[in-house]
């Protein structure tokens, strides 16, 4: 994969890949917002700021103007906030750019933040945390991170709580962004069928009025104690849901990639471990998976099932019995597959422009650099036994489980009796 990079005098870095065969184009603006970097009182800003910037501009007053800007030519406008990062992108036909790079900018430069638009939004918003709560397979993820983080931004959810976001004002939304939507610690990346020099010919002009402002600061987190943690939240639901995990690894931690190797190998795929034991085998859950969130200076590798409350006892047991197992290390034709498959889905994955610019956009906004595809698949090829059985005895040490249940339960204990075998 080829790329350009241009820092502006701004210290906006804007990066461009072109892929001539396309016919679509995607630009995305990475900031560092999100709610680590958040206290507790004002938990969801990031989010509520999100929502916000698709409200309304001096130059589209309205939501439906802007929407129907993008909408209107076949394009896809929308935005994500999460616990480190918030990106705003736009997806369209190659000849529409500019519209979408002017509703693009001008939403992050020129939103009205009204003040009758934030009171709509934020019934909106504790509405989407109501739907959040009422669907365990979702809210179990929640717990899971307070349990392991505890009260602490990465503890915390995205979305805040319906008591912070009923707090949030205009004033603390617009100190925010002076001090998170700031250029030198932004990145704009295009992916599409057009040169870097019309990407900066284009996009210059637009950003003229984003001055430049210091870096905002970091926000360090407290390591989870080294202790097995049980959080339960009684329900009385058809079906239990479960994460069960522990801290992982940063994502600049030189094991990161064998811990995500590690994790094909567990839980990715229906010819996974935990899907063929727990599924395939036993019969226990209809969906069953694992995944790793990697954050700046911690990390968390977890694994999630649904199931009849009557078999989660023998689901925790089979996926603890399953990491324990690859602390053994991992044969050589099933780690061989594992390789295989996680490069197969890159290499599809990144078929889409949209999928580009996000790979450019997140690595240089996260690691300040940018690994080509055929680096990391060198990486990849070069992971081996030894670093999966070093990887998986240092992070699924059995003292540092935590497990997170919803579901029909009147107490924990039964829960810590089965996590500290």
């Amino acid at each position: 994969m080829q790329y350009e990079k241009t820092v502006l005098d701004s210290g906006l870095r804007v990066i461009s890949s072109t892929l001539p065969n396309t016919n679509s184009v995607s630009m995305a603006i990475f900031l560092v917002a999100g709610s680590r970097y958040e206290v507790k009182e004002i938990n969801g800003i990031s989010h509520f700021i999100e929502h916000m910037l698709f409200k309304g501009t001096r130059k589209r007053p309205t939501s439906k103007e802007i929407s129907e800007a993008v909408e209107g030519i076949g394009g896809l406008l929308n935005a994500e906030t999460g616990k480190e990062v918030t990106v705003y992108w736009a997806k369209v036909p190659r000849k529409y750019l500019n519209i979408a790079a002017d509703v693009l900018t001008d939403a992050l430069l020129h939103s009205l933040l009204d003040p009758v638009e934030i009171e709509k939004e934020r019934k909106v918003i504790i509405e989407e945390l109501n739907m959040l709560t009422d669907v365990p397979q979702d809210w179990v993820h929640v717990l899971f991170d307070e349990t392991l983080w505890g009260d602490q931004p990465l503890g915390r959810d995205i979305a805040g709580t319906r008591d912070s976001v009923s707090q949030v004002n205009r004033d603390q939304m617009l100190d925010y962004m002076v001090k998170r939507y700031v250029p030198s610690s932004a990145v704009l990346a295009v992916a599409g069928p057009l040169s870097h020099g019309e990407v900066l010919q284009m996009i210059e002009p637009m950003l003229a009025d984003w001055r430049p402002a210091p870096e905002p600061p970091e926000v360090a987190t407290y390591p989870p104690a080294e202790q097995v943690r049980v959080r339960l939240q009684q329900r009385k639901t058809e079906q239990a849901h479960l994460c069960v995990g522990f801290p992982g690894l940063s994502y600049v931690h030189p094991d990161r990639y064998a811990l995500d190797l590690l994790n094909v190998v567990l839980g990715e795929g229906m010819s996974s471990r935990l899907f063929l034991e727990i599924r395939e085998k036993r019969g226990l859950a209809y969906d069953v998976h694992s995944y790793i969130n990697h954050y700046r200076d911690a990390g968390a590798a977890v694994v999630y099932a649904g199931v009849d409350p009557k078999q989660i006892d023998r689901t925790i047991e089979a996926a603890l019995a399953e990491l324990e197992k690859v602390k053994d290390g991992v044969p050589e034709q099933e780690l061989t597959k594992a390789k295989e498959f996680w490069k197969g889905r890159l290499l599809l994955r990144l078929e889409d422009t949209r999928a580009v610019a996000s790979w450019l956009g997140g690595q240089e906004l996260l690691l300040g650099r940018i690994y080509t595809l055929d680096e990391v698949v060198k990486i990849i090829d070069s992971i081996t036994d030894i670093d999966i059985k070093r990887v998986a005895k240092d992070v699924f040490a059995k003292g540092r489980v935590n497990l997170a249940v919803v579901g029909p339960f009147a107490k924990e204990e039964r829960f810590l009796k089965l996590v500290k075998v």
